[in-house]
């Protein structure tokens, strides 16, 4: 039996589904999360997401999208751990396997960098968590077509 026929008992006969439907308020993904990257809102790409070192502005003063929304938590410096301790542990290994230095220069080198990389890389990774969760409109990020609730800057609904 062919769907697409008159009679079909198909429930949209005709019509043929697939993966591709975009809506008109789709988000583009990888560019929300390159903004973050660089420190910037993902909606305008000016560099407001962050009023200082770790704490998201509550609204981008250059477009006015609310940013209070978002969840980071503890992604953050889970990834931090995962990128940098994917950086200096091979490099540490390579230097030992190479020049094979003795331990107090080990902790002199790779102790101080990987506290350098990773507070290098917090924001940066903070900032692509709150871009990937406004592209997916996660946590209150739907819009003002959205019909959930959303909370206001103090917390409370």
């Amino acid at each position: 039996m062919q769907y697409g026929s008159g009679n079909d008992p198909a429930p949209y006969p005709g019509r043929v589904w697939t993966n591709t439907y975009t809506p008109a308020d789709r988000r583009p993904v990888l560019r929300s999360i390159l903004r973050g990257v660089s420190l910037s809102c993902p909606k305008c790409g000016r560099r407001t997401l962050f009023s200082s070192y770790l704490k998201i502005s509550q609204i981008c003063a250059a477009c006015g999208e609310e940013l209070f929304h978002h969840r980071a938590d503890d992604a953050p410096p889970y990834f931090t751990i995962f990128i940098a301790g994917h950086i200096i542990v091979p490099l540490l290994i390579t230097v030992e396997l190479v020049y094979g230095p003795p331990l107090w220069l080990h902790f002199l080198i790779w102790l101080p960098l990987t506290i350098l990389l990773s507070l290098a890389l917090l924001p940066v990774v903070k900032g692509a968590i709150v871009g990937l969760q406004w592209a997916l409109k996660m946590h209150g990020f739907e819009g003002a077509g959205s019909s959930n609730e959303t909370l206001n800057p103090s917390g409370s609904q």
